[in-house]
């Protein structure tokens, strides 16, 4: 039978190489920091709408931050 493929986002490697914090992006995204860190620690996906934002602030490509 099919498995289902985890998808995993690459937040936390863009956020780091451009020394921006959690707690910045939560606060620019408009969202809490609890939702923000579940994101980057893959435990929770963003919808598309999300993705896209956070490739905007970080002035990346969305397919940068997915794989």
């Amino acid at each position: 039978m099919g498995q289902k493929k985890e998808h995993s986002n690459l937040i936390k490697e863009h956020l780091k190489k451009r020394g921006i914090t959690q707690t910045w992006l939560s606060k620019e995204l408009g969202i809490s920091f609890s939702i923000t860190n579940a994101y980057v620690c893959n435990r929770k996906q963003p919808n598309l709408t999300t993705i896209f934002k956070v490739a905007d602030l970080l002035n990346v490509s969305p397919k940068e931050l997915v794989e």
